[in-house]
């Protein structure tokens, strides 16, 4: 299997677009097809924050559900936005209100198409992909070796927001444990969620949010190269968001 996969994007179309390209990606049929069929990956959190979430959601949308040239697995900020969504009550918080504020500025047949594609793209996913005979696995905020084949609430919460204790720092972020410095396992696991200034990579797993929504970069990992490439984010440097210190 030949697979890059992306760290979370957050509305940063304009980054994916040109990451996807240095990959060897061409966008001649409106989504991102390499010559040599390799496919892209997502560790999810598409959207919030950034500035063309919608954009994101369309091209995922294409190339996951309706091209088969792609998979996705969600993050906690695309739970949020299918719950949004759905209807339920969430805050419109943290990067949310911007995804909801471009939605709205769509027109009504817009809105609906980005909506309807959201959640069918959201729902078709499964909560972490297991790829290359269980060699690879893709999962938004990392996963247990324990956990693997495993898909209740407990493992839930841990792919999507990590290990969390329930303890907050006093900046009101919770605090996360370092799971990959307790990894054993041989399969190779791939996920974002917590923005590190360079890609982390801890026994067999690398954690590819670079933090491009913060001014850091975006970066996809090949596989099975196991290569590394980035660009730049456009947006501007927020040094306290990154992460340099793990419980």
């Amino acid at each position: 299997m030949e697979i890059d996969i992306i760290g979370d994007i957050h509305g940063c179309f304009e980054e994916f677009m040109a990451l996807s390209e240095k990959l060897g990606y061409s966008w001649d049929s409106g989504i991102p097809v390499h010559p040599s069929g390799r496919i892209l990956g997502f560790v999810g959190d598409l959207t919030d924050r950034g500035p063309f979430s919608v954009k994101v959601i369309e091209t995922v949308y294409d190339l996951v559900v309706k091209q088969k040239l792609g998979l996705y697995s969600p993050g906690n900020h695309c739970n949020k936005l299918y719950r949004y969504l759905k209807g339920n009550k969430v805050q419109v918080t943290h990067g949310l209100e911007t995804t909801v504020a471009e939605l709205e500025g769509l027109s009504a047949r817009e809105e609906k198409k980005a909506r309807k594609q959201f959640i069918e793209l959201y729902e078709k996913a499964p909560l972490y992909q297991v790829l290359d005979s269980g060699n690879l696995i893709i999962a938004h905020a990392g996963i247990r070796e324990d956990y693997i084949g495993k898909h209740n609430n407990k493992v839930k919460t841990f792919v999507l927001y990590g290990d969390i204790t329930g303890a907050k720092h006093p900046d009101g972020t919770p605090v996360r444990l370092d799971w990959a410095a307790r990894y054993t396992g041989n399969p190779w696991i791939i996920y974002g969620h917590t923005p590190v200034k360079e890609a982390r990579k801890v026994n067999h797993t690398y954690n590819i949010d670079t933090g491009c929504v913060f001014g850091g970069k975006l970066t996809a990992l090949r596989y099975p190269e196991m290569e590394l490439v980035d660009v730049p984010s456009t947006l501007p440097y927020v040094p306290e968001k990154f992460r340099t210190v793990f419980d």
